[in-house]
């Protein structure tokens, strides 16, 4: 004769009571943590893309030796002290005479994969554009990042021209990309095959900050010559 299996009872589960409260109080750990790390972490994060700016700043200035901070807003530019670098938009490089070389303002447009950041360098002695660098980008590695390299297309600012109209009040010539090839102006940017959009996207960045900002700049130009930069 077979012996019957012994009766098990069903295990207890958790009231929902308790499992709504659990899952509250990790939720709120949670989030407590997230706030803890960005606290910790956002002061850190700002210096190095302080730092990183300050770089771009003398690699699209390579004359420079020192700059100087300036905030540009509508109709007014305001010179700045060191500590007030965060604050700035408008970046002004001397050489180890405290000669005026240029200055380096930042640009955005949107490229093939998300916005595409720049930092560019505007000489006021020859009315253009000499340089510039990809302060943020999220093109696709290998096409997107030519404009960094691609010895054509960086001839394009040798420079680019962004001179003013009469008025001095907009570009005379708006900072237009062309397909491959097609270039016959100097204030046209010659693309580059198979990054056609990023091409676009540098030359929309530098449209839209040179419109915005070189009359102001260039109404204010005397400000820029006298003043000191900082190391």
């Amino acid at each position: 004769m077979s012996e019957e299996t012994p009766s098990v009872p069903p295990p207890v589960l958790p009231s929902s009571r308790k499992l709504i409260t659990a899952l509250a109080a990790i939720a709120m750990i949670s989030g407590l943590l997230v706030a803890v790390t960005f606290q910790v972490t956002a002061p850190v994060i700002k210096k190095n893309q302080q730092a990183a700016l300050e770089r771009a700043i003398f690699q699209v200035l390579p004359q420079a030796e020192v700059h100087a901070n300036f905030r540009l807003e509508g109709d007014s530019l305001t010179a700045l002290t060191s500590e007030q670098f965060a604050d700035a938009n408008v970046f002004a490089g001397y050489d180890a005479n405290n000669t005026l070389v240029g200055v380096a303002m930042e640009g955005a447009a949107r490229g093939y994969q998300d916005v595409v950041r720049v930092l560019y360098a505007y000489v006021p002695e020859k009315q253009g554009i000499i340089g510039f660098t990809v302060l943020q980008s999220s093109e696709t590695p290998g096409i997107g990042d030519k404009v960094e390299t691609d010895a054509a297309f960086l001839a394009n600012f040798n420079p680019l021209d962004a001179s003013l109209n009469e008025a001095g009040d907009a570009l005379a010539h708006p900072i237009i990309t062309v397909k491959n090839g097609r270039k016959v102006n100097p204030w046209e940017i010659d693309a580059i095959s198979g990054a056609t959009i990023t091409s676009a996207a540098v030359g929309d960045a530098l449209n839209d900050s040179a419109q915005a900002m070189l009359p102001t700049l260039m109404a204010n130009q005397d400000l820029l010559v006298a003043a000191k930069g900082d190391s």
